[in-house]
């Protein structure tokens, strides 16, 4: 069965660029002061001493002390709050890709863990099995790439 196509209409091309500036405006919400407050915290101590804190911890990945940052907001807040906090960061390739896959296994905890609760999950079972996932991507990536 073949897809029928008409010709697209001034009301589709209206409907669909407002649905692009709202998905736009969405994510923006989120990245950019995510963006802003991550740089300003470079041009600080605190960034600094929260990379100290978490460098020995976060060597086990391959990822410098700054990623535990990427990684609290991906999994506190959502995946474009980790998003816009790698963008500020200078983070090589091989960094970038381990902390995506860590945060493909285990991002928006608190909002997928209610989730999963309503359809009769144990929310520690979930969180478990996420975080172990997420930590075991990260060994075996870390190595592999």
């Amino acid at each position: 069965m073949a897809l029928q196509t008409g010709p697209i209409t001034l009301d589709t091309l209206k409907r669909g660029l407002k649905s692009g500036i709202d998905v736009t405006w969405q994510l923006a919400k989120v990245m950019i002061p995510i963006y802003f407050i991550v740089t300003l915290l470079k041009h600080t101590p605190i960034l600094g001493a929260i990379a100290q804190v978490f460098a020995p911890l976060m060597g086990f990945f391959g990822l410098p002390g700054e990623a535990a940052l990427v990684l609290v907001l991906g999994n506190l807040v959502n995946l474009y709050a980790a998003i816009g906090a790698i963008v500020s960061l200078s983070l090589s390739l091989k960094e970038i890709a381990i902390l995506a896959i860590m945060l493909s296994f285990c991002h928006s905890l608190p909002v997928e863990t209610a989730l999963a609760k309503k359809i009769g999950l144990s929310a520690i079972s979930v969180i478990a099995v996420r975080m172990a996932l997420a930590v075991l991507s990260g060994l075996a990536f870390n190595i592999l790439l």
